[in-house]
């Protein structure tokens, strides 16, 4: 028999409020302590034991998830000041080629960053932005090689091929050219706290960086980017319930920066200028559901509504042109695409065919673009690139991913709604092999988030097949917490009100039961991050409900971590959490964090994952929490625990050690529901 590791306890309490909590796992938070990396590998060493028998399912689902993959694929192309720009892999590599073609897709190509290259000698390897200058001649690019997210930034000669010896550290993946080519904004982080909490600009060839501006409110986070009439330098300052954008002229980068509106609690905006207008997004007045005001370039206070806010319709973002504005909105928790004149009339509608999808506005550089672009895809629909004219609203398919294996004929999907028990009803996105019976016999993985106001909408998955083939129904609760239903659903999931977000899920997975979508005995959950918040509480809440639960980089030390401000996820996510401060929130927080609410009790099967450099949720959180299920679990089912040595919040980099983690993970949930023998043909 294999024994799990168990950690040493040493004694440490936590006391506030007049509430003692001991935490005797408090030691495993030191990352540099040889203790805590012997104890690491140890568990790492048990998860590898404890899944040896389903290796072999393993490398075949990996080899069935990277046969759906095209080998030398290339993204659709965007035309941005005179270029074809597009990124594409080769057979066999890791990492995207970066490139562009002047004028037309037949010039020759040039190449800008070659991922594999730059990853070369890194155990992770993450571009988080790249930007041509004015003149087309020097790349700004910020690389992570730690998966910490704590970027660098470099650049490169575009025409000589040669990295500059400049370079930019402590630094986020925001960056902006100014119009002269040689000065760039760069938003900048605080080594400890990873608040990016300055904007500093850097002239090519010159030493050091000056600070333009300081956000001293530590719950505010600040970023840079460039107008999309490219006219101004933006610098956004924002927390959860406020906002100040601030711009200045591109072409006097040592000016001053002008503030669009004064930062007021409650107040959110994001602003864009095209044509001879600002247009802004904002909840002032009282929008709940969000506004749209255009605002003249000189004055960029003096607000003019265009599009009013409405009870049903969420706004959710909007892509500015000279002579027109598209809108992003949500109704009835799906995503609708809407053109408009810049002074708010509609024009025309986008639809869609399915009743469960995922629909987003792409990247449009040219502010004077003929078309607008927007992505559509679902859970049995591969991904779709789509250019809409404007004068005739004629849709060209410019990409459709190819899956190579996939038969999308074989799969159903549907949006259901479940009735949660204070009558709420909540929707969810689900999936099958159509040949799969719905007579209660089939395992269901549910997968859910609710948290920050993030709709989690039906994408497509190209791994997901391989789950759906051997039987399983896989569903997307979009519970309260997310914003799928409006401002108000999320509003209706954080603070006080958190609760409502496990309850939904767990109403979920029982609607799902008893309608014969699932097996009772084979119902497993899956969340990350905030996620594996949800399913570490609903763990605690129902463990006779789950038979297996993949809590993926899981925020569930909520309290301890809410309390201490020197790590990243505390003083920006107050108004997300609450304050542990006040002793109101600090009961709230109490009632649901999963590690201050691990008891005696019968705990599913669970696989617990995590990266050593996670600059989000820290590794100590799950290892804590692992270790106190050991403590407390009267059950037999396995717990195991699974740390990337060299990642961080997204897990491993590069495509298909990607899909290694995933098939590692499917291997795991098809033993569990007894599903690990050979696959029937089909």
């Amino acid at each position: 028999m294999i024994t799990p590791p168990d950690a040493e306890k040493r004694p440490h309490t936590h006391t506030r409020f007049g509430t003692d909590r001991p935490d005797p796992y408090h030691w495993l938070r030191d990352r540099d302590d040889p203790d805590v990396l012997a104890y690491l590998a140890a568990e790492n060493a048990y998860a590898e034991a404890m899944t040896a028998g389903t290796k072999p399912l393993e490398d075949a689902l990996f080899d069935e998830i990277v046969a759906r993959v095209v080998p030398d694929d290339a993204s659709a192309p965007v035309f941005d000041r005179g270029f074809w720009v597009y990124r594409r892999f080769e057979a066999e590599k890791e990492y995207p080629v970066y490139a562009r073609r002047r004028g037309t897709m037949d010039a020759p190509e040039e190449i800008l960053l070659d991922g594999n290259a730059r990853a070369d000698g890194h155990g992770y390897y993450h571009l988080g932005a790249a930007a041509v200058s004015d003149d087309g001649r020097t790349l700004a690019f910020a690389e992570d090689t730690t998966g910490r997210r704590i970027y660098t930034v470099r650049f490169k000669d575009i025409g000589t091929g040669e990295i500059l010896p400049d370079e930019i550290g402590d630094a986020t993946p925001a960056l902006a050219w100014a119009a002269d080519s040689r000065t760039l904004f760069v938003a900048r982080q605080d080594a400890e706290t990873l608040r990016s909490d300055r904007v500093t600009r850097h002239t090519l060839g010159q030493p050091g960086e000056t600070v333009v501006f300081h956000e001293d409110d530590d719950t505010f986070n600040v970023g840079v980017g460039r107008s999309k009439s490219r006219r101004f330098v933006v610098v956004a300052s924002e927390q959860t319930l406020a906002s100040e954008w601030r711009f200045l002229d591109a072409a006097d980068p040592t000016g001053v920066f002008q503030t669009i509106r004064d930062r007021e609690r409650g107040v959110e905006y994001s602003a864009d200028h095209a044509g001879d207008r600002w247009t802004i997004l904002t909840n002032e007045g009282g929008a709940e559901n969000f506004r749209l005001v255009t605002a003249p370039t000189d004055a960029p206070d003096v607000w003019t509504e265009i599009v009013p806010a409405r009870p049903d319709v969420l706004i959710e973002t909007f892509d500015a042109f000279t002579d027109a504005v598209v809108t992003q909105e949500r109704e009835g928790g799906l995503v609708r695409l809407r053109v408009r004149t810049p002074d708010g009339a509609l024009v025309s509608d986008v639809s869609f065919g399915e009743t469960a999808y995922a629909a987003d506005l792409a990247a449009t550089p040219e502010a004077d673009s003929p078309t607008f672009r927007f992505t559509y895809e679902s859970l049995a629909t591969p991904p779709q690139t789509v250019d809409v004219a404007f004068d005739s609203g004629a849709r060209t398919v410019v990409k459709a991913q190819a899956v190579p294996t996939y038969d999308a004929s074989r799969y159903a999907t549907e949006r259901r709604w479940i009735v949660a028990r204070d009558g709420t009803r909540v929707p969810v996105s689900l999936v099958r092999a159509a040949a799969t019976p719905l007579d209660g016999t089939a395992p269901l993985l549910l997968y859910g988030y609710g948290s920050y106001g993030l709709s989690m909408d039906a994408h497509f998955r190209v791994s997901l097949p391989s789950l759906l083939d051997r039987g399983f129904v896989y569903a997307i609760a979009h519970i309260r917490g997310g914003q799928e239903m409006g401002r108000a659903w999320y509003e209706a999931g954080k603070l006080g009100r958190k609760m409502n977000t496990f309850t939904d899920f767990i109403d979920t997975a029982e609607a799902l039961v008893a309608e014969g979508l699932a097996d009772p005995a084979r119902v497993y959950a899956q969340g990350g991050s905030a996620g594996g918040l949800l399913v570490g509480a609903v763990a605690n809440l129902r463990p006779d409900l789950w038979a297996g639960i993949v809590a993926q980089v899981p925020f569930v030390d909520v309290v301890t971590t809410m309390l201490d401000d020197s790590i990243p996820l505390t003083t920006g996510e107050y108004d997300e959490w609450g304050n542990p401060n006040e002793e109101a929130a600090f009961r709230t927080m109490l009632a649901y964090s999963p590690v201050d609410n691990v008891r005696s009790a019968d705990y599913p099967a669970m696989l617990v994952m995590t990266g050593l450099h996670d600059s989000q949720v820290q590794y100590w959180e799950p290892a804590k929490w692992v270790a106190r299920l050991r403590d407390l679990n009267t059950g037999t089912r396995p717990i195991l625990f699974k740390t990337e040595m060299e990642a961080g919040h997204g897990g491993p980099s590069g495509r298909y050690r990607a899909y290694r983690e995933v098939a590692f993970v499917y291997a795991w949930l098809l033993a569990q529901a007894g599903l690990a023998g050979p696959r029937e043909a089909s």
